[in-house]
C-alpha cells in the first residue's frame, strides 16, 4: 500500500519533469534557428553595434582585433547573445505556460502584466543604453584622449563592455516591476517606500556607480532612470494596493461581513472602554430581584 501511494505522488512530479524538458528544449531549438539566421550578418550586426563608437573616431582610426581568432568568434558570440535576447519573450512565455496552472486568479491577474511590463522595460533600457547612453561615453572618452593617442579599441573588449552596459541598464529598468513585487508581496508599502526616497535616491547612484565603468556620465545616466522609474513604480504600486483593497472589499460583501467596519483608533477604544466600565458599575450597584424579594 505504501509503494503504490508512492508511486501514484511521483507521476504528477515525473510529468512536470518532462513538460519542463519539453519546453527547455522548443527554447534552445528556437535560439539555435535564429542564431544560424543571425550567424549570416553577423559582421554587419556588429558593425551596426560599433557604430556608437566609430562615429566619434578620427577618419585614420580603425577597431583591432589582437586575438588571433577574434575576428571570427567575436560576431558570432554577438550573433549567439543577440538570439537568446530576441528569444527572451519565448522564454518568459514558456516559463509562464508552466507556473500559471499552479497560481490563484488573483495571482494570474497581476504576475501576467508584470511579465509583460519586464520584457518590454529590459528592452527599453537596452535602447535607451545604446541610443543615448553609448554616444555620450564614447564622444566623452575620444574628445578627452591625449594628443597624439589614437583611439583603438579591440573588438572583443569593446563587445564586452557594451554587453555589460546592456545588461546593467536592461536590469535597472526593472524597478517599477521590483517595486510593485515588494509591495504585492506585503514586505513593504507605497507610504514607505516614499519615506525612504532620499536612500533610494543615494542607492541609485551606488548602483549606478558599480554598475557602470568608472566614467560620471554613464553613472548619472543609469541612476536618474532608476529614480524616475522608482516614482513610476510607487505609482503602480498604489494601484495595485487600491485593486487589492477592492478585492477584499467585495470578498467581504459576498460573505456577508459588514462593510461599515473599520478598525478604531486609540482614542475610540479609549471611550468604548470607559463605557464598558461604567455600564459595569451600574450594574453592579443595581439591587437584584432577589434582595427586593427579600425585603417584602
Amino acid at each position: 500500500m505504501t509503494v503504490s501511494n508512492k508511486t501514484e505522488s511521483e507521476i504528477p512530479f515525473v510529468s512536470h519533469l518532462i513538460e519542463l524538458r519539453d519546453r527547455l528544449l522548443r527554447v534552445v531549438l528556437l535560439v539555435l534557428m535564429i542564431f544560424l539566421v543571425l550567424f549570416y550578418f553577423a559582421n554587419d550586426i556588429y558593425t551596426y553595434l560599433a557604430e556608437p563608437l566609430t562615429a566619434h573616431m578620427s577618419k585614420d582610426s580603425t577597431m583591432i582585433a589582437t586575438d588571433v581568432i577574434s575576428p571570427f568568434l567575436t560576431p558570432m558570440k554577438l550573433a549567439l547573445v543577440l538570439s537568446i535576447f530576441l528569444v527572451m519573450p519565448y522564454i518568459l512565455f514558456q516559463i509562464w505556460s508552466f507556473i500559471a496552472p499552479g497560481l490563484y486568479k488573483h495571482e494570474k491577474e497581476l504576475a501576467f502584466p508584470l511579465l509583460v511590463s519586464s520584457i518590454l522595460l529590459f528592452y527599453s533600457g537596452m535602447a535607451f543604453a545604446y541610443y543615448v547612453v553609448f554616444p555620450l561615453i564614447f564622444g566623452f572618452i575620444t574628445a578627452i584622449a591625449p594628443e597624439g593617442v589614437e583611439v583603438m579599441t579591440d573588438i572583443s573588449k569593446y563587445l564586452d563592455f557594451v554587453l555589460m552596459l546592456f545588461f546593467a541598464f536592461g536590469a535597472a529598468f526593472e524597478v517599477p516591476v521590483a517595486t510593485v513585487l515588494l509591495v504585492a508581496a506585503g514586505i513593504t508599502t507605497p507610504e514607505s517606500l516614499v519615506k525612504k526616497r532620499a536612500y533610494v535616491i543615494v542607492g541609485a547612484f551606488v548602483l549606478g556607480m558599480f554598475l557602470t565603468p568608472p566614467d560620471v556620465i554613464s553613472q548619472i545616466m543609469l541612476a536618474i532612470p532608476m529614480w524616475m522609474l522608482f516614482e513610476v513604480g510607487v505609482v503602480a504600486s498604489r494601484m495595485v494596493v487600491k485593486r487589492r483593497e477592492r478585492r477584499e472589499k467585495e470578498s467581504a460583501e459576498e460573505d456577508g461581513i459588514d462593510d461599515e467596519y473599520h478598525e478604531l483608533s486609540e482614542d475610540e477604544m479609549d471611550a468604548e472602554l470607559d463605557q464598558a466600565i461604567t455600564d459595569e458599575e451600574n450594574i453592579s450597584d443595581k439591587p437584584s430581584d432577589s434582595s427586593n424579594d427579600k425585603k417584602e
